[in-house]
C-alpha cells in the first residue's frame, strides 16, 4: 500500500515562562505571608499529585524548605486518588519516579490509602480526608490548574481537584465520581472542596500553570478564602495557553505513546477531541479526528493503560504491557469503565496502517489527512501528511522543518519512533550546511 508523505512542523505557541522557579515559588508563598497561620513547631502536609507537573521536585523542594524557614515541620503526601495501582507503596513510588523522595525533599513522606470522614454535603454525600493530612496542623495544597479530561467547568482539573481527588484518595474519589452520575461535577467540587477548606486546616494552596512547551508559566498561592475566584481565573488562562494540534480535521493521528504520566485519561482528551465521547468529537468540540492509532504506553505509567479506549487502533506491544489491576481500578474508581476497553491490536504498525488507511471511507491513503505525535502533552513539533503542506506553508504560527518525505518503517514492520524521525530531519539540515 501506498502511505502519504509526511513533514515535520514547529509550532509556535504563546509561551511565557518562570525563569527562576524556586525564586518564583518563594515569592509567591512569601506574598501570603504563611507565617501568620504557621508557628514554629508545628507540622504541615504538602501534597504531590501523579501527574508530570513541570518542576514538580523544584517546586515541592522550595515549599518545604520556606516550610522550614518558618521552624516548620513539613512532610509531604502522595495526592492522588486510586493510581499507584490503589496502593500506599504504589503512590510513593511514583513521586520517585518524579524525583521526589525523603532524600532529595529533605522531609518524610507519609504514603497512605487510610482517609477520615471529615463531615457530610447538604446533599448527603460523606467527605473523605488523607490520614496522615488530617493529622497535620496545617496543609498545602499544591497542583498544576489545567483543562479537565471529562468535565466542563469554571472549576476543572487544578487545587479544588487535588483536595477532592488526590486527598480523598481511593474512597473518596470513587465515591465522588460515582456521585458524578446523580450531580453535577461543578456542585460536588464546590461543595467538597469548601467543607476541606473550612475544617482540614488548609494554610493556602500554590497553582502552577504551563505553557505550550510543558513549562512552567506562572505561579500562584493562594489564600484559603480565595481559592474559588482565584481557581476560575486561573482555568481562563490556563485553557488559553493549552497546546493544541495544528489542524481542525484527521482522518488519522498516530500517537507514539499514552500513559497517566501524560494525561488522566492516557491522552489528553483536549488535545484529541474526545472529552465528551469515547470514539468520536462532539458538534462543538475540536479537532475532529476519525481515527486514532496509539502505539505504545511510556515507562511511567506502569502498565496503567486508562484511556487506550480512545484509540481505534494499538498496538499487540502496548496490549502486552498492560497492567489489568492499575487499569481496571482506576477506570471503575473513575466511573469510566469504557476507558479500560482495549480497541483493534495488530502485531505491527504496518498492519495497523494497512487497516486504518482502508477505514476512512473514500480518500485515497496517499491523500489522507494525517497527523503524527510523541505524545498529548508534548505537541512542540508535529508529523503532517503532504495535504496539509500549502495550508502549513502559510500559516505565521508553524515552523516547516523538511519536506514531505515517506513515512518509514523498519525491517520489523514498525515505524520509526516519533523522535527518530526528528532526529532524521536534524541530521539531514546539518548536512545541508
Amino acid at each position: 500500500m501506498e502511505y502519504p508523505k509526511i513533514f515535520r512542523m514547529r509550532q509556535k505557541f504563546d509561551a511565557p515562562t518562570v525563569k527562576d522557579v524556586p525564586a518564583a515559588v518563594r515569592a509567591e508563598v512569601r506574598r501570603i505571608d504563611p507565617g501568620a497561620r504557621i508557628k514554629a513547631g508545628q507540622s504541615v502536609a504538602i501534597t504531590v499529585g501523579s501527574r508530570g507537573v513541570a518542576n514538580v521536585d523544584v517546586i515541592a523542594r522550595t515549599l518545604v524548605e520556606e516550610m522550614k524557614a518558618l521552624g516548620a515541620k513539613p512532610f509531604i503526601v502522595p495526592a492522588m486518588g486510586s493510581h499507584g495501582g490503589g496502593t500506599a507503596e504504589g503512590q510513593a513510588e511514583i513521586l520517585a519516579r518524579y524525583g521526589v523522595t525523603e532524600q532529595t525533599m529533605g522531609c518524610p513522606i507519609k504514603s497512605s490509602m487510610e482517609v477520615v470522614e471529615v463531615g457530610e454535603t447538604d446533599f448527603g454525600m460523606k467527605v473523605y480526608f488523607d490520614q496522615f493530612a488530617s493529622q497535620a496542623d496545617h496543609v498545602i495544597v499544591f497542583n498544576r490548574v489545567k483543562p479537565h479530561t471529562g468535565f466542563r467547568g469554571e472549576i476543572e482539573s487544578g487545587l479544588f481537584k487535588m483536595m477532592l481527588i488526590g486527598l480523598g484518595k481511593q474512597k473518596g474519589a470513587s465515591l465522588y465520581h460515582r456521585a458524578i452520575i446523580h450531580h453535577s461535577f461543578d456542585k460536588i467540587v464546590k461543595a467538597v472542596g469548601q467543607m476541606v477548606l473550612t475544617k482540614c486546616k488548609v494554610a493556602f494552596g500554590l497553582g502552577t500553570l504551563e505553557n505550550g512547551y510543558e513549562e512552567t508559566a506562572m505561579i500562584r498561592a493562594v489564600r484559603p478564602e480565595e481559592f474559588e475566584p482565584v481557581e476560575k481565573e486561573l482555568q481562563k488562562q490556563a485553557k488559553a495557553w493549552c497546546p493544541k494540534l495544528p489542524f481542525k480535521t484527521a482522518d488519522l493521528l498516530v500517537i507514539d505513546e499514552m500513559g497517566k504520566d501524560i494525561s488522566g485519561a492516557g491522552m489528553d482528551t483536549n488535545v484529541i477531541g474526545r472529552k465528551g465521547n469515547d470514539r468520536v468529537a462532539q458538534p462543538d468540540e475540536w479537532p475532529k479526528i476519525h481515527h486514532i492509532f496509539t502505539r505504545d504506553l511510556t515507562e511511567t505509567t506502569h502498565g496503567n493503560a486508562v484511556g487506550v479506549t480512545f484509540a481505534s487502533f494499538t498496538t499487540q506491544r502496548l496490549v502486552d504491557k498492560i497492567d489489568r489491576h492499575s487499569t481496571y481500578i482506576n477506570s471503575i474508581t473513575g466511573q469510566h469503565v469504557a476507558a479500560a476497553h482495549i480497541p483493534m491490536s495488530y502485531d505491527t504498525d504496518r498492519e495497523v496502517l494497512d487497516i486504518a488507511f482502508v477505514s476512512i471511507g473514500l480518500t485515497e491513503p496517499p491523500d489522507a489527512k494525517v497527523m503524527w505525535i510523541k505524545n498529548t502533552l508534548d505537541l512542540t513539533e508535529v508529523e503532517a501528511s503532504e495535504v496539509f503542506y500549502k495550508e502549513a506553508q502559510g500559516r505565521a504560527d508553524l515552523e516547516i522543518l523538511c519536506q514531505p518525505r515517506p513515512m518509514r518503517l523498519g525491517a520489523d514492520g514498525n515505524l520509526l519512533s516519533f523522535e527518530e524521525m526528528g532526529r532524521a530531519v536534524t541530521r539531514t539540515a546539518v548536512a545541508a550546511k
